[in-house]
């Protein structure tokens, strides 16, 4: 009688201890919509359901058992059950993948880099003769003594009131670049995060962006709107600035 007692009280534990509950609850997305057709696996019996239109599900199992939430499109989500989750609802948010976007190919376009401009649109030979006009250019303005007369050349000589040959402009380009560096001040290109010394390709930079300074270059002389003008063209340009990349 007493094993019969004791097989009895045995079987209920066991029974008890293996018991299956079941878990409800209810699926939406980052709106807080509900969610059709989520599949829903309980990991440690392997159990499959899907959720109704509604978003609610309800699935096998107890304490401690690993729920794996799965919807095209959206981030896996797993959990662990809890005593809680048991005695009331579990509710679950899926947050939406990124979205990969496909590769596009983007035509090279001017980045304000003298170097990789002309090596992108010219071939090598017309970048090697581009570089060495612009050197002797940059070496004629900045040393007068290769525009001095050489022993025994004829100069002819200037004076005022009449000029010989065509009319020039009293500015190039770098007489103008020069009163804008100090109209406006280093501090003002430095603000605008150009370094020292990037501020002449820079504002060689914003002239090439179709800067009008014809009159300017003619009279040698930069009126207020043009100088409110010329600001605003480096904010246009700015943005697209790419500064050349200093050798080491």
């Amino acid at each position: 009688m007493k094993l019969k007692l004791l097989f009895i009280i045995s079987v209920f534990f066991f029974l008890k201890i293996n018991a299956q509950n079941y878990i409800f609850g209810k699926v939406v997305s980052e709106e807080n919509i509900e969610m059709t057709d989520v599949t829903v696996i309980n990991i440690r019996t392997d159990e499959r359901i899907s959720t109704n239109r509604d978003g609610h599900f309800m699935i096998s199992g107890r304490a401690g058992d690993n729920l794996r939430f799965i919807k095209n499109g959206y981030e896996r989500f797993n959990t662990m059950v809890t005593a809680e989750n048991i005695e009331s609802p579990l509710n679950v948010k899926l947050i939406r993948m990124a979205t990969l976007i496909d590769e596009v190919e983007i035509k090279k376009a001017l980045t304000g880099d003298l170097k990789v401009d002309t090596k992108n649109l010219n071939p090598p030979r017309k970048v090697e003769k581009l570089k060495k006009d612009l050197d002797i250019y940059i070496a004629q303005k900045s040393d007068p003594r290769i525009l001095a007369a050489r022993p025994g050349e004829f100069v002819q000589p200037k004076g005022q009131g009449f000029s010989i040959g065509k009319v020039k402009n009293k500015w190039d380009d770098l007489d103008l670049m020069s009163y804008l560096r100090s109209a406006l001040g280093e501090q003002y290109f430095t603000d605008l995060k150009i370094e020292k010394s990037q501020i002449q390709h820079f504002i060689y930079y914003v002239f090439a962006g179709g800067y009008e300074r014809q009159n300017i270059l003619k009279y040698g002389y930069v009126s207020d709107p043009d100088l409110m003008r010329f600001q605003r063209a480096v904010l246009v340009r700015i943005s697209s600035y790419r500064a050349p990349q200093t050798q080491k």
